[in-house]
C-alpha cells in the first residue's frame, strides 16, 4: 500500500492530461478572432477544422480586401474589419479610396448595426431583410418603423461575390489550405487576387481607378 501511495506523485498517462497541447487553441480562443491563439484561423465547424475567407470585391468580381478567420466565425462579425481593409489607389495623387458608393451583401449582413455604420459613412446599402426581422417589424406595428430601402435590380449584381470565390478556388492552394500559418495562407489569397487582377485588360483597370 505504501508503494501504491507513492505513485500519486508520479506523472500519469499523456491521455489523462487536461491541459491543451503546445500551440493548440481551445474552443473559446477559436471562436474569438481577436485572441492571439486564434491567429492560425482554424475553427471547428461541420467539416472539421476550417478556414473562412471574407473578401470584398468590385463590380467585376476582383478582390479589393481579404480577411481570413476561423471557419466558425459569423460573416457579420468581421464586416467592419473587411471595410477597414478597403484601400483602392487612385490613378493620380491623393489618398487611397476607402469608401465605396454602394455595398451589396446577402441576408447574413442584415443587421441594424451594419446599416447604421453604412448610413453614417454615406454608403448606399443594398441588403435584403431577413424573414424574422420582417415578421418582428410587422408584429410591432408603427413602433417597428419602416422597412429598409432595397433595390432589387441592383441586388442582382451580388453574384459578383460568388464569381470572386469561384475564381479564387481555381488556385488549389486557396481551395484546399495546405499552409500551417494563417499569415502564409492569407498571403496566398493576396497573391491569387493579384494574379486575377493582372489578367484583366489594362484599359479596364485604368478606367476603374479613374
Amino acid at each position: 500500500m505504501d508503494r501504491v501511495g507513492r505513485l500519486h506523485g508520479q506523472p500519469g498517462s499523456p491521455a489523462l492530461c487536461r491541459c491543451p497541447q503546445k500551440g493548440a487553441a481551445t474552443g473559446d480562443e477559436l471562436e474569438d478572432p481577436a485572441r492571439p491563439s486564434a491567429g492560425q484561423a482554424l475553427g471547428r465547424s461541420r467539416g472539421g477544422l476550417t478556414t473562412e475567407v471574407h473578401p470584398a470585391c468590385d463590380g467585376r468580381g476582383l478582390a479589393l480586401a481579404v480577411v481570413v478567420t476561423p471557419g466558425n466565425v459569423n460573416d457579420s462579425t468581421v464586416f467592419g474589419t473587411v471595410m477597414d481593409e478597403l484601400r483602392v489607389p487612385r490613378a493620380g495623387a491623393g489618398r487611397p479610396r476607402r469608401r465605396p458608393d454602394t455595398v451589396i451583401a446577402d441576408k447574413a449582413y442584415s443587421s441594424r448595426a451594419i446599416r447604421q455604420v453604412l448610413r453614417g459613412r454615406g454608403i448606399r446599402t443594398v441588403i435584403p431583410e431577413r424573414a424574422d426581422q420582417k415578421a418582428n417589424r410587422v408584429r410591432r406595428g408603427k413602433a417597428g418603423g419602416r422597412p429598409p430601402a432595397f433595390d432589387r435590380e441592383l441586388y442582382k449584381a451580388r453574384n459578383m461575390v460568388e464569381r470572386c470565390f469561384n475564381r479564387l478556388k481555381q488556385f488549389r492552394a486557396i481551395a484546399t489550405r495546405f499552409d500551417k500559418l494563417a499569415a502564409r495562407y492569407k498571403a496566398g489569397v493576396h497573391l491569387a487576387s493579384l494574379i486575377l487582377w493582372l489578367r484583366e485588360p489594362t484599359q479596364d483597370r485604368l478606367s476603374d481607378r479613374s
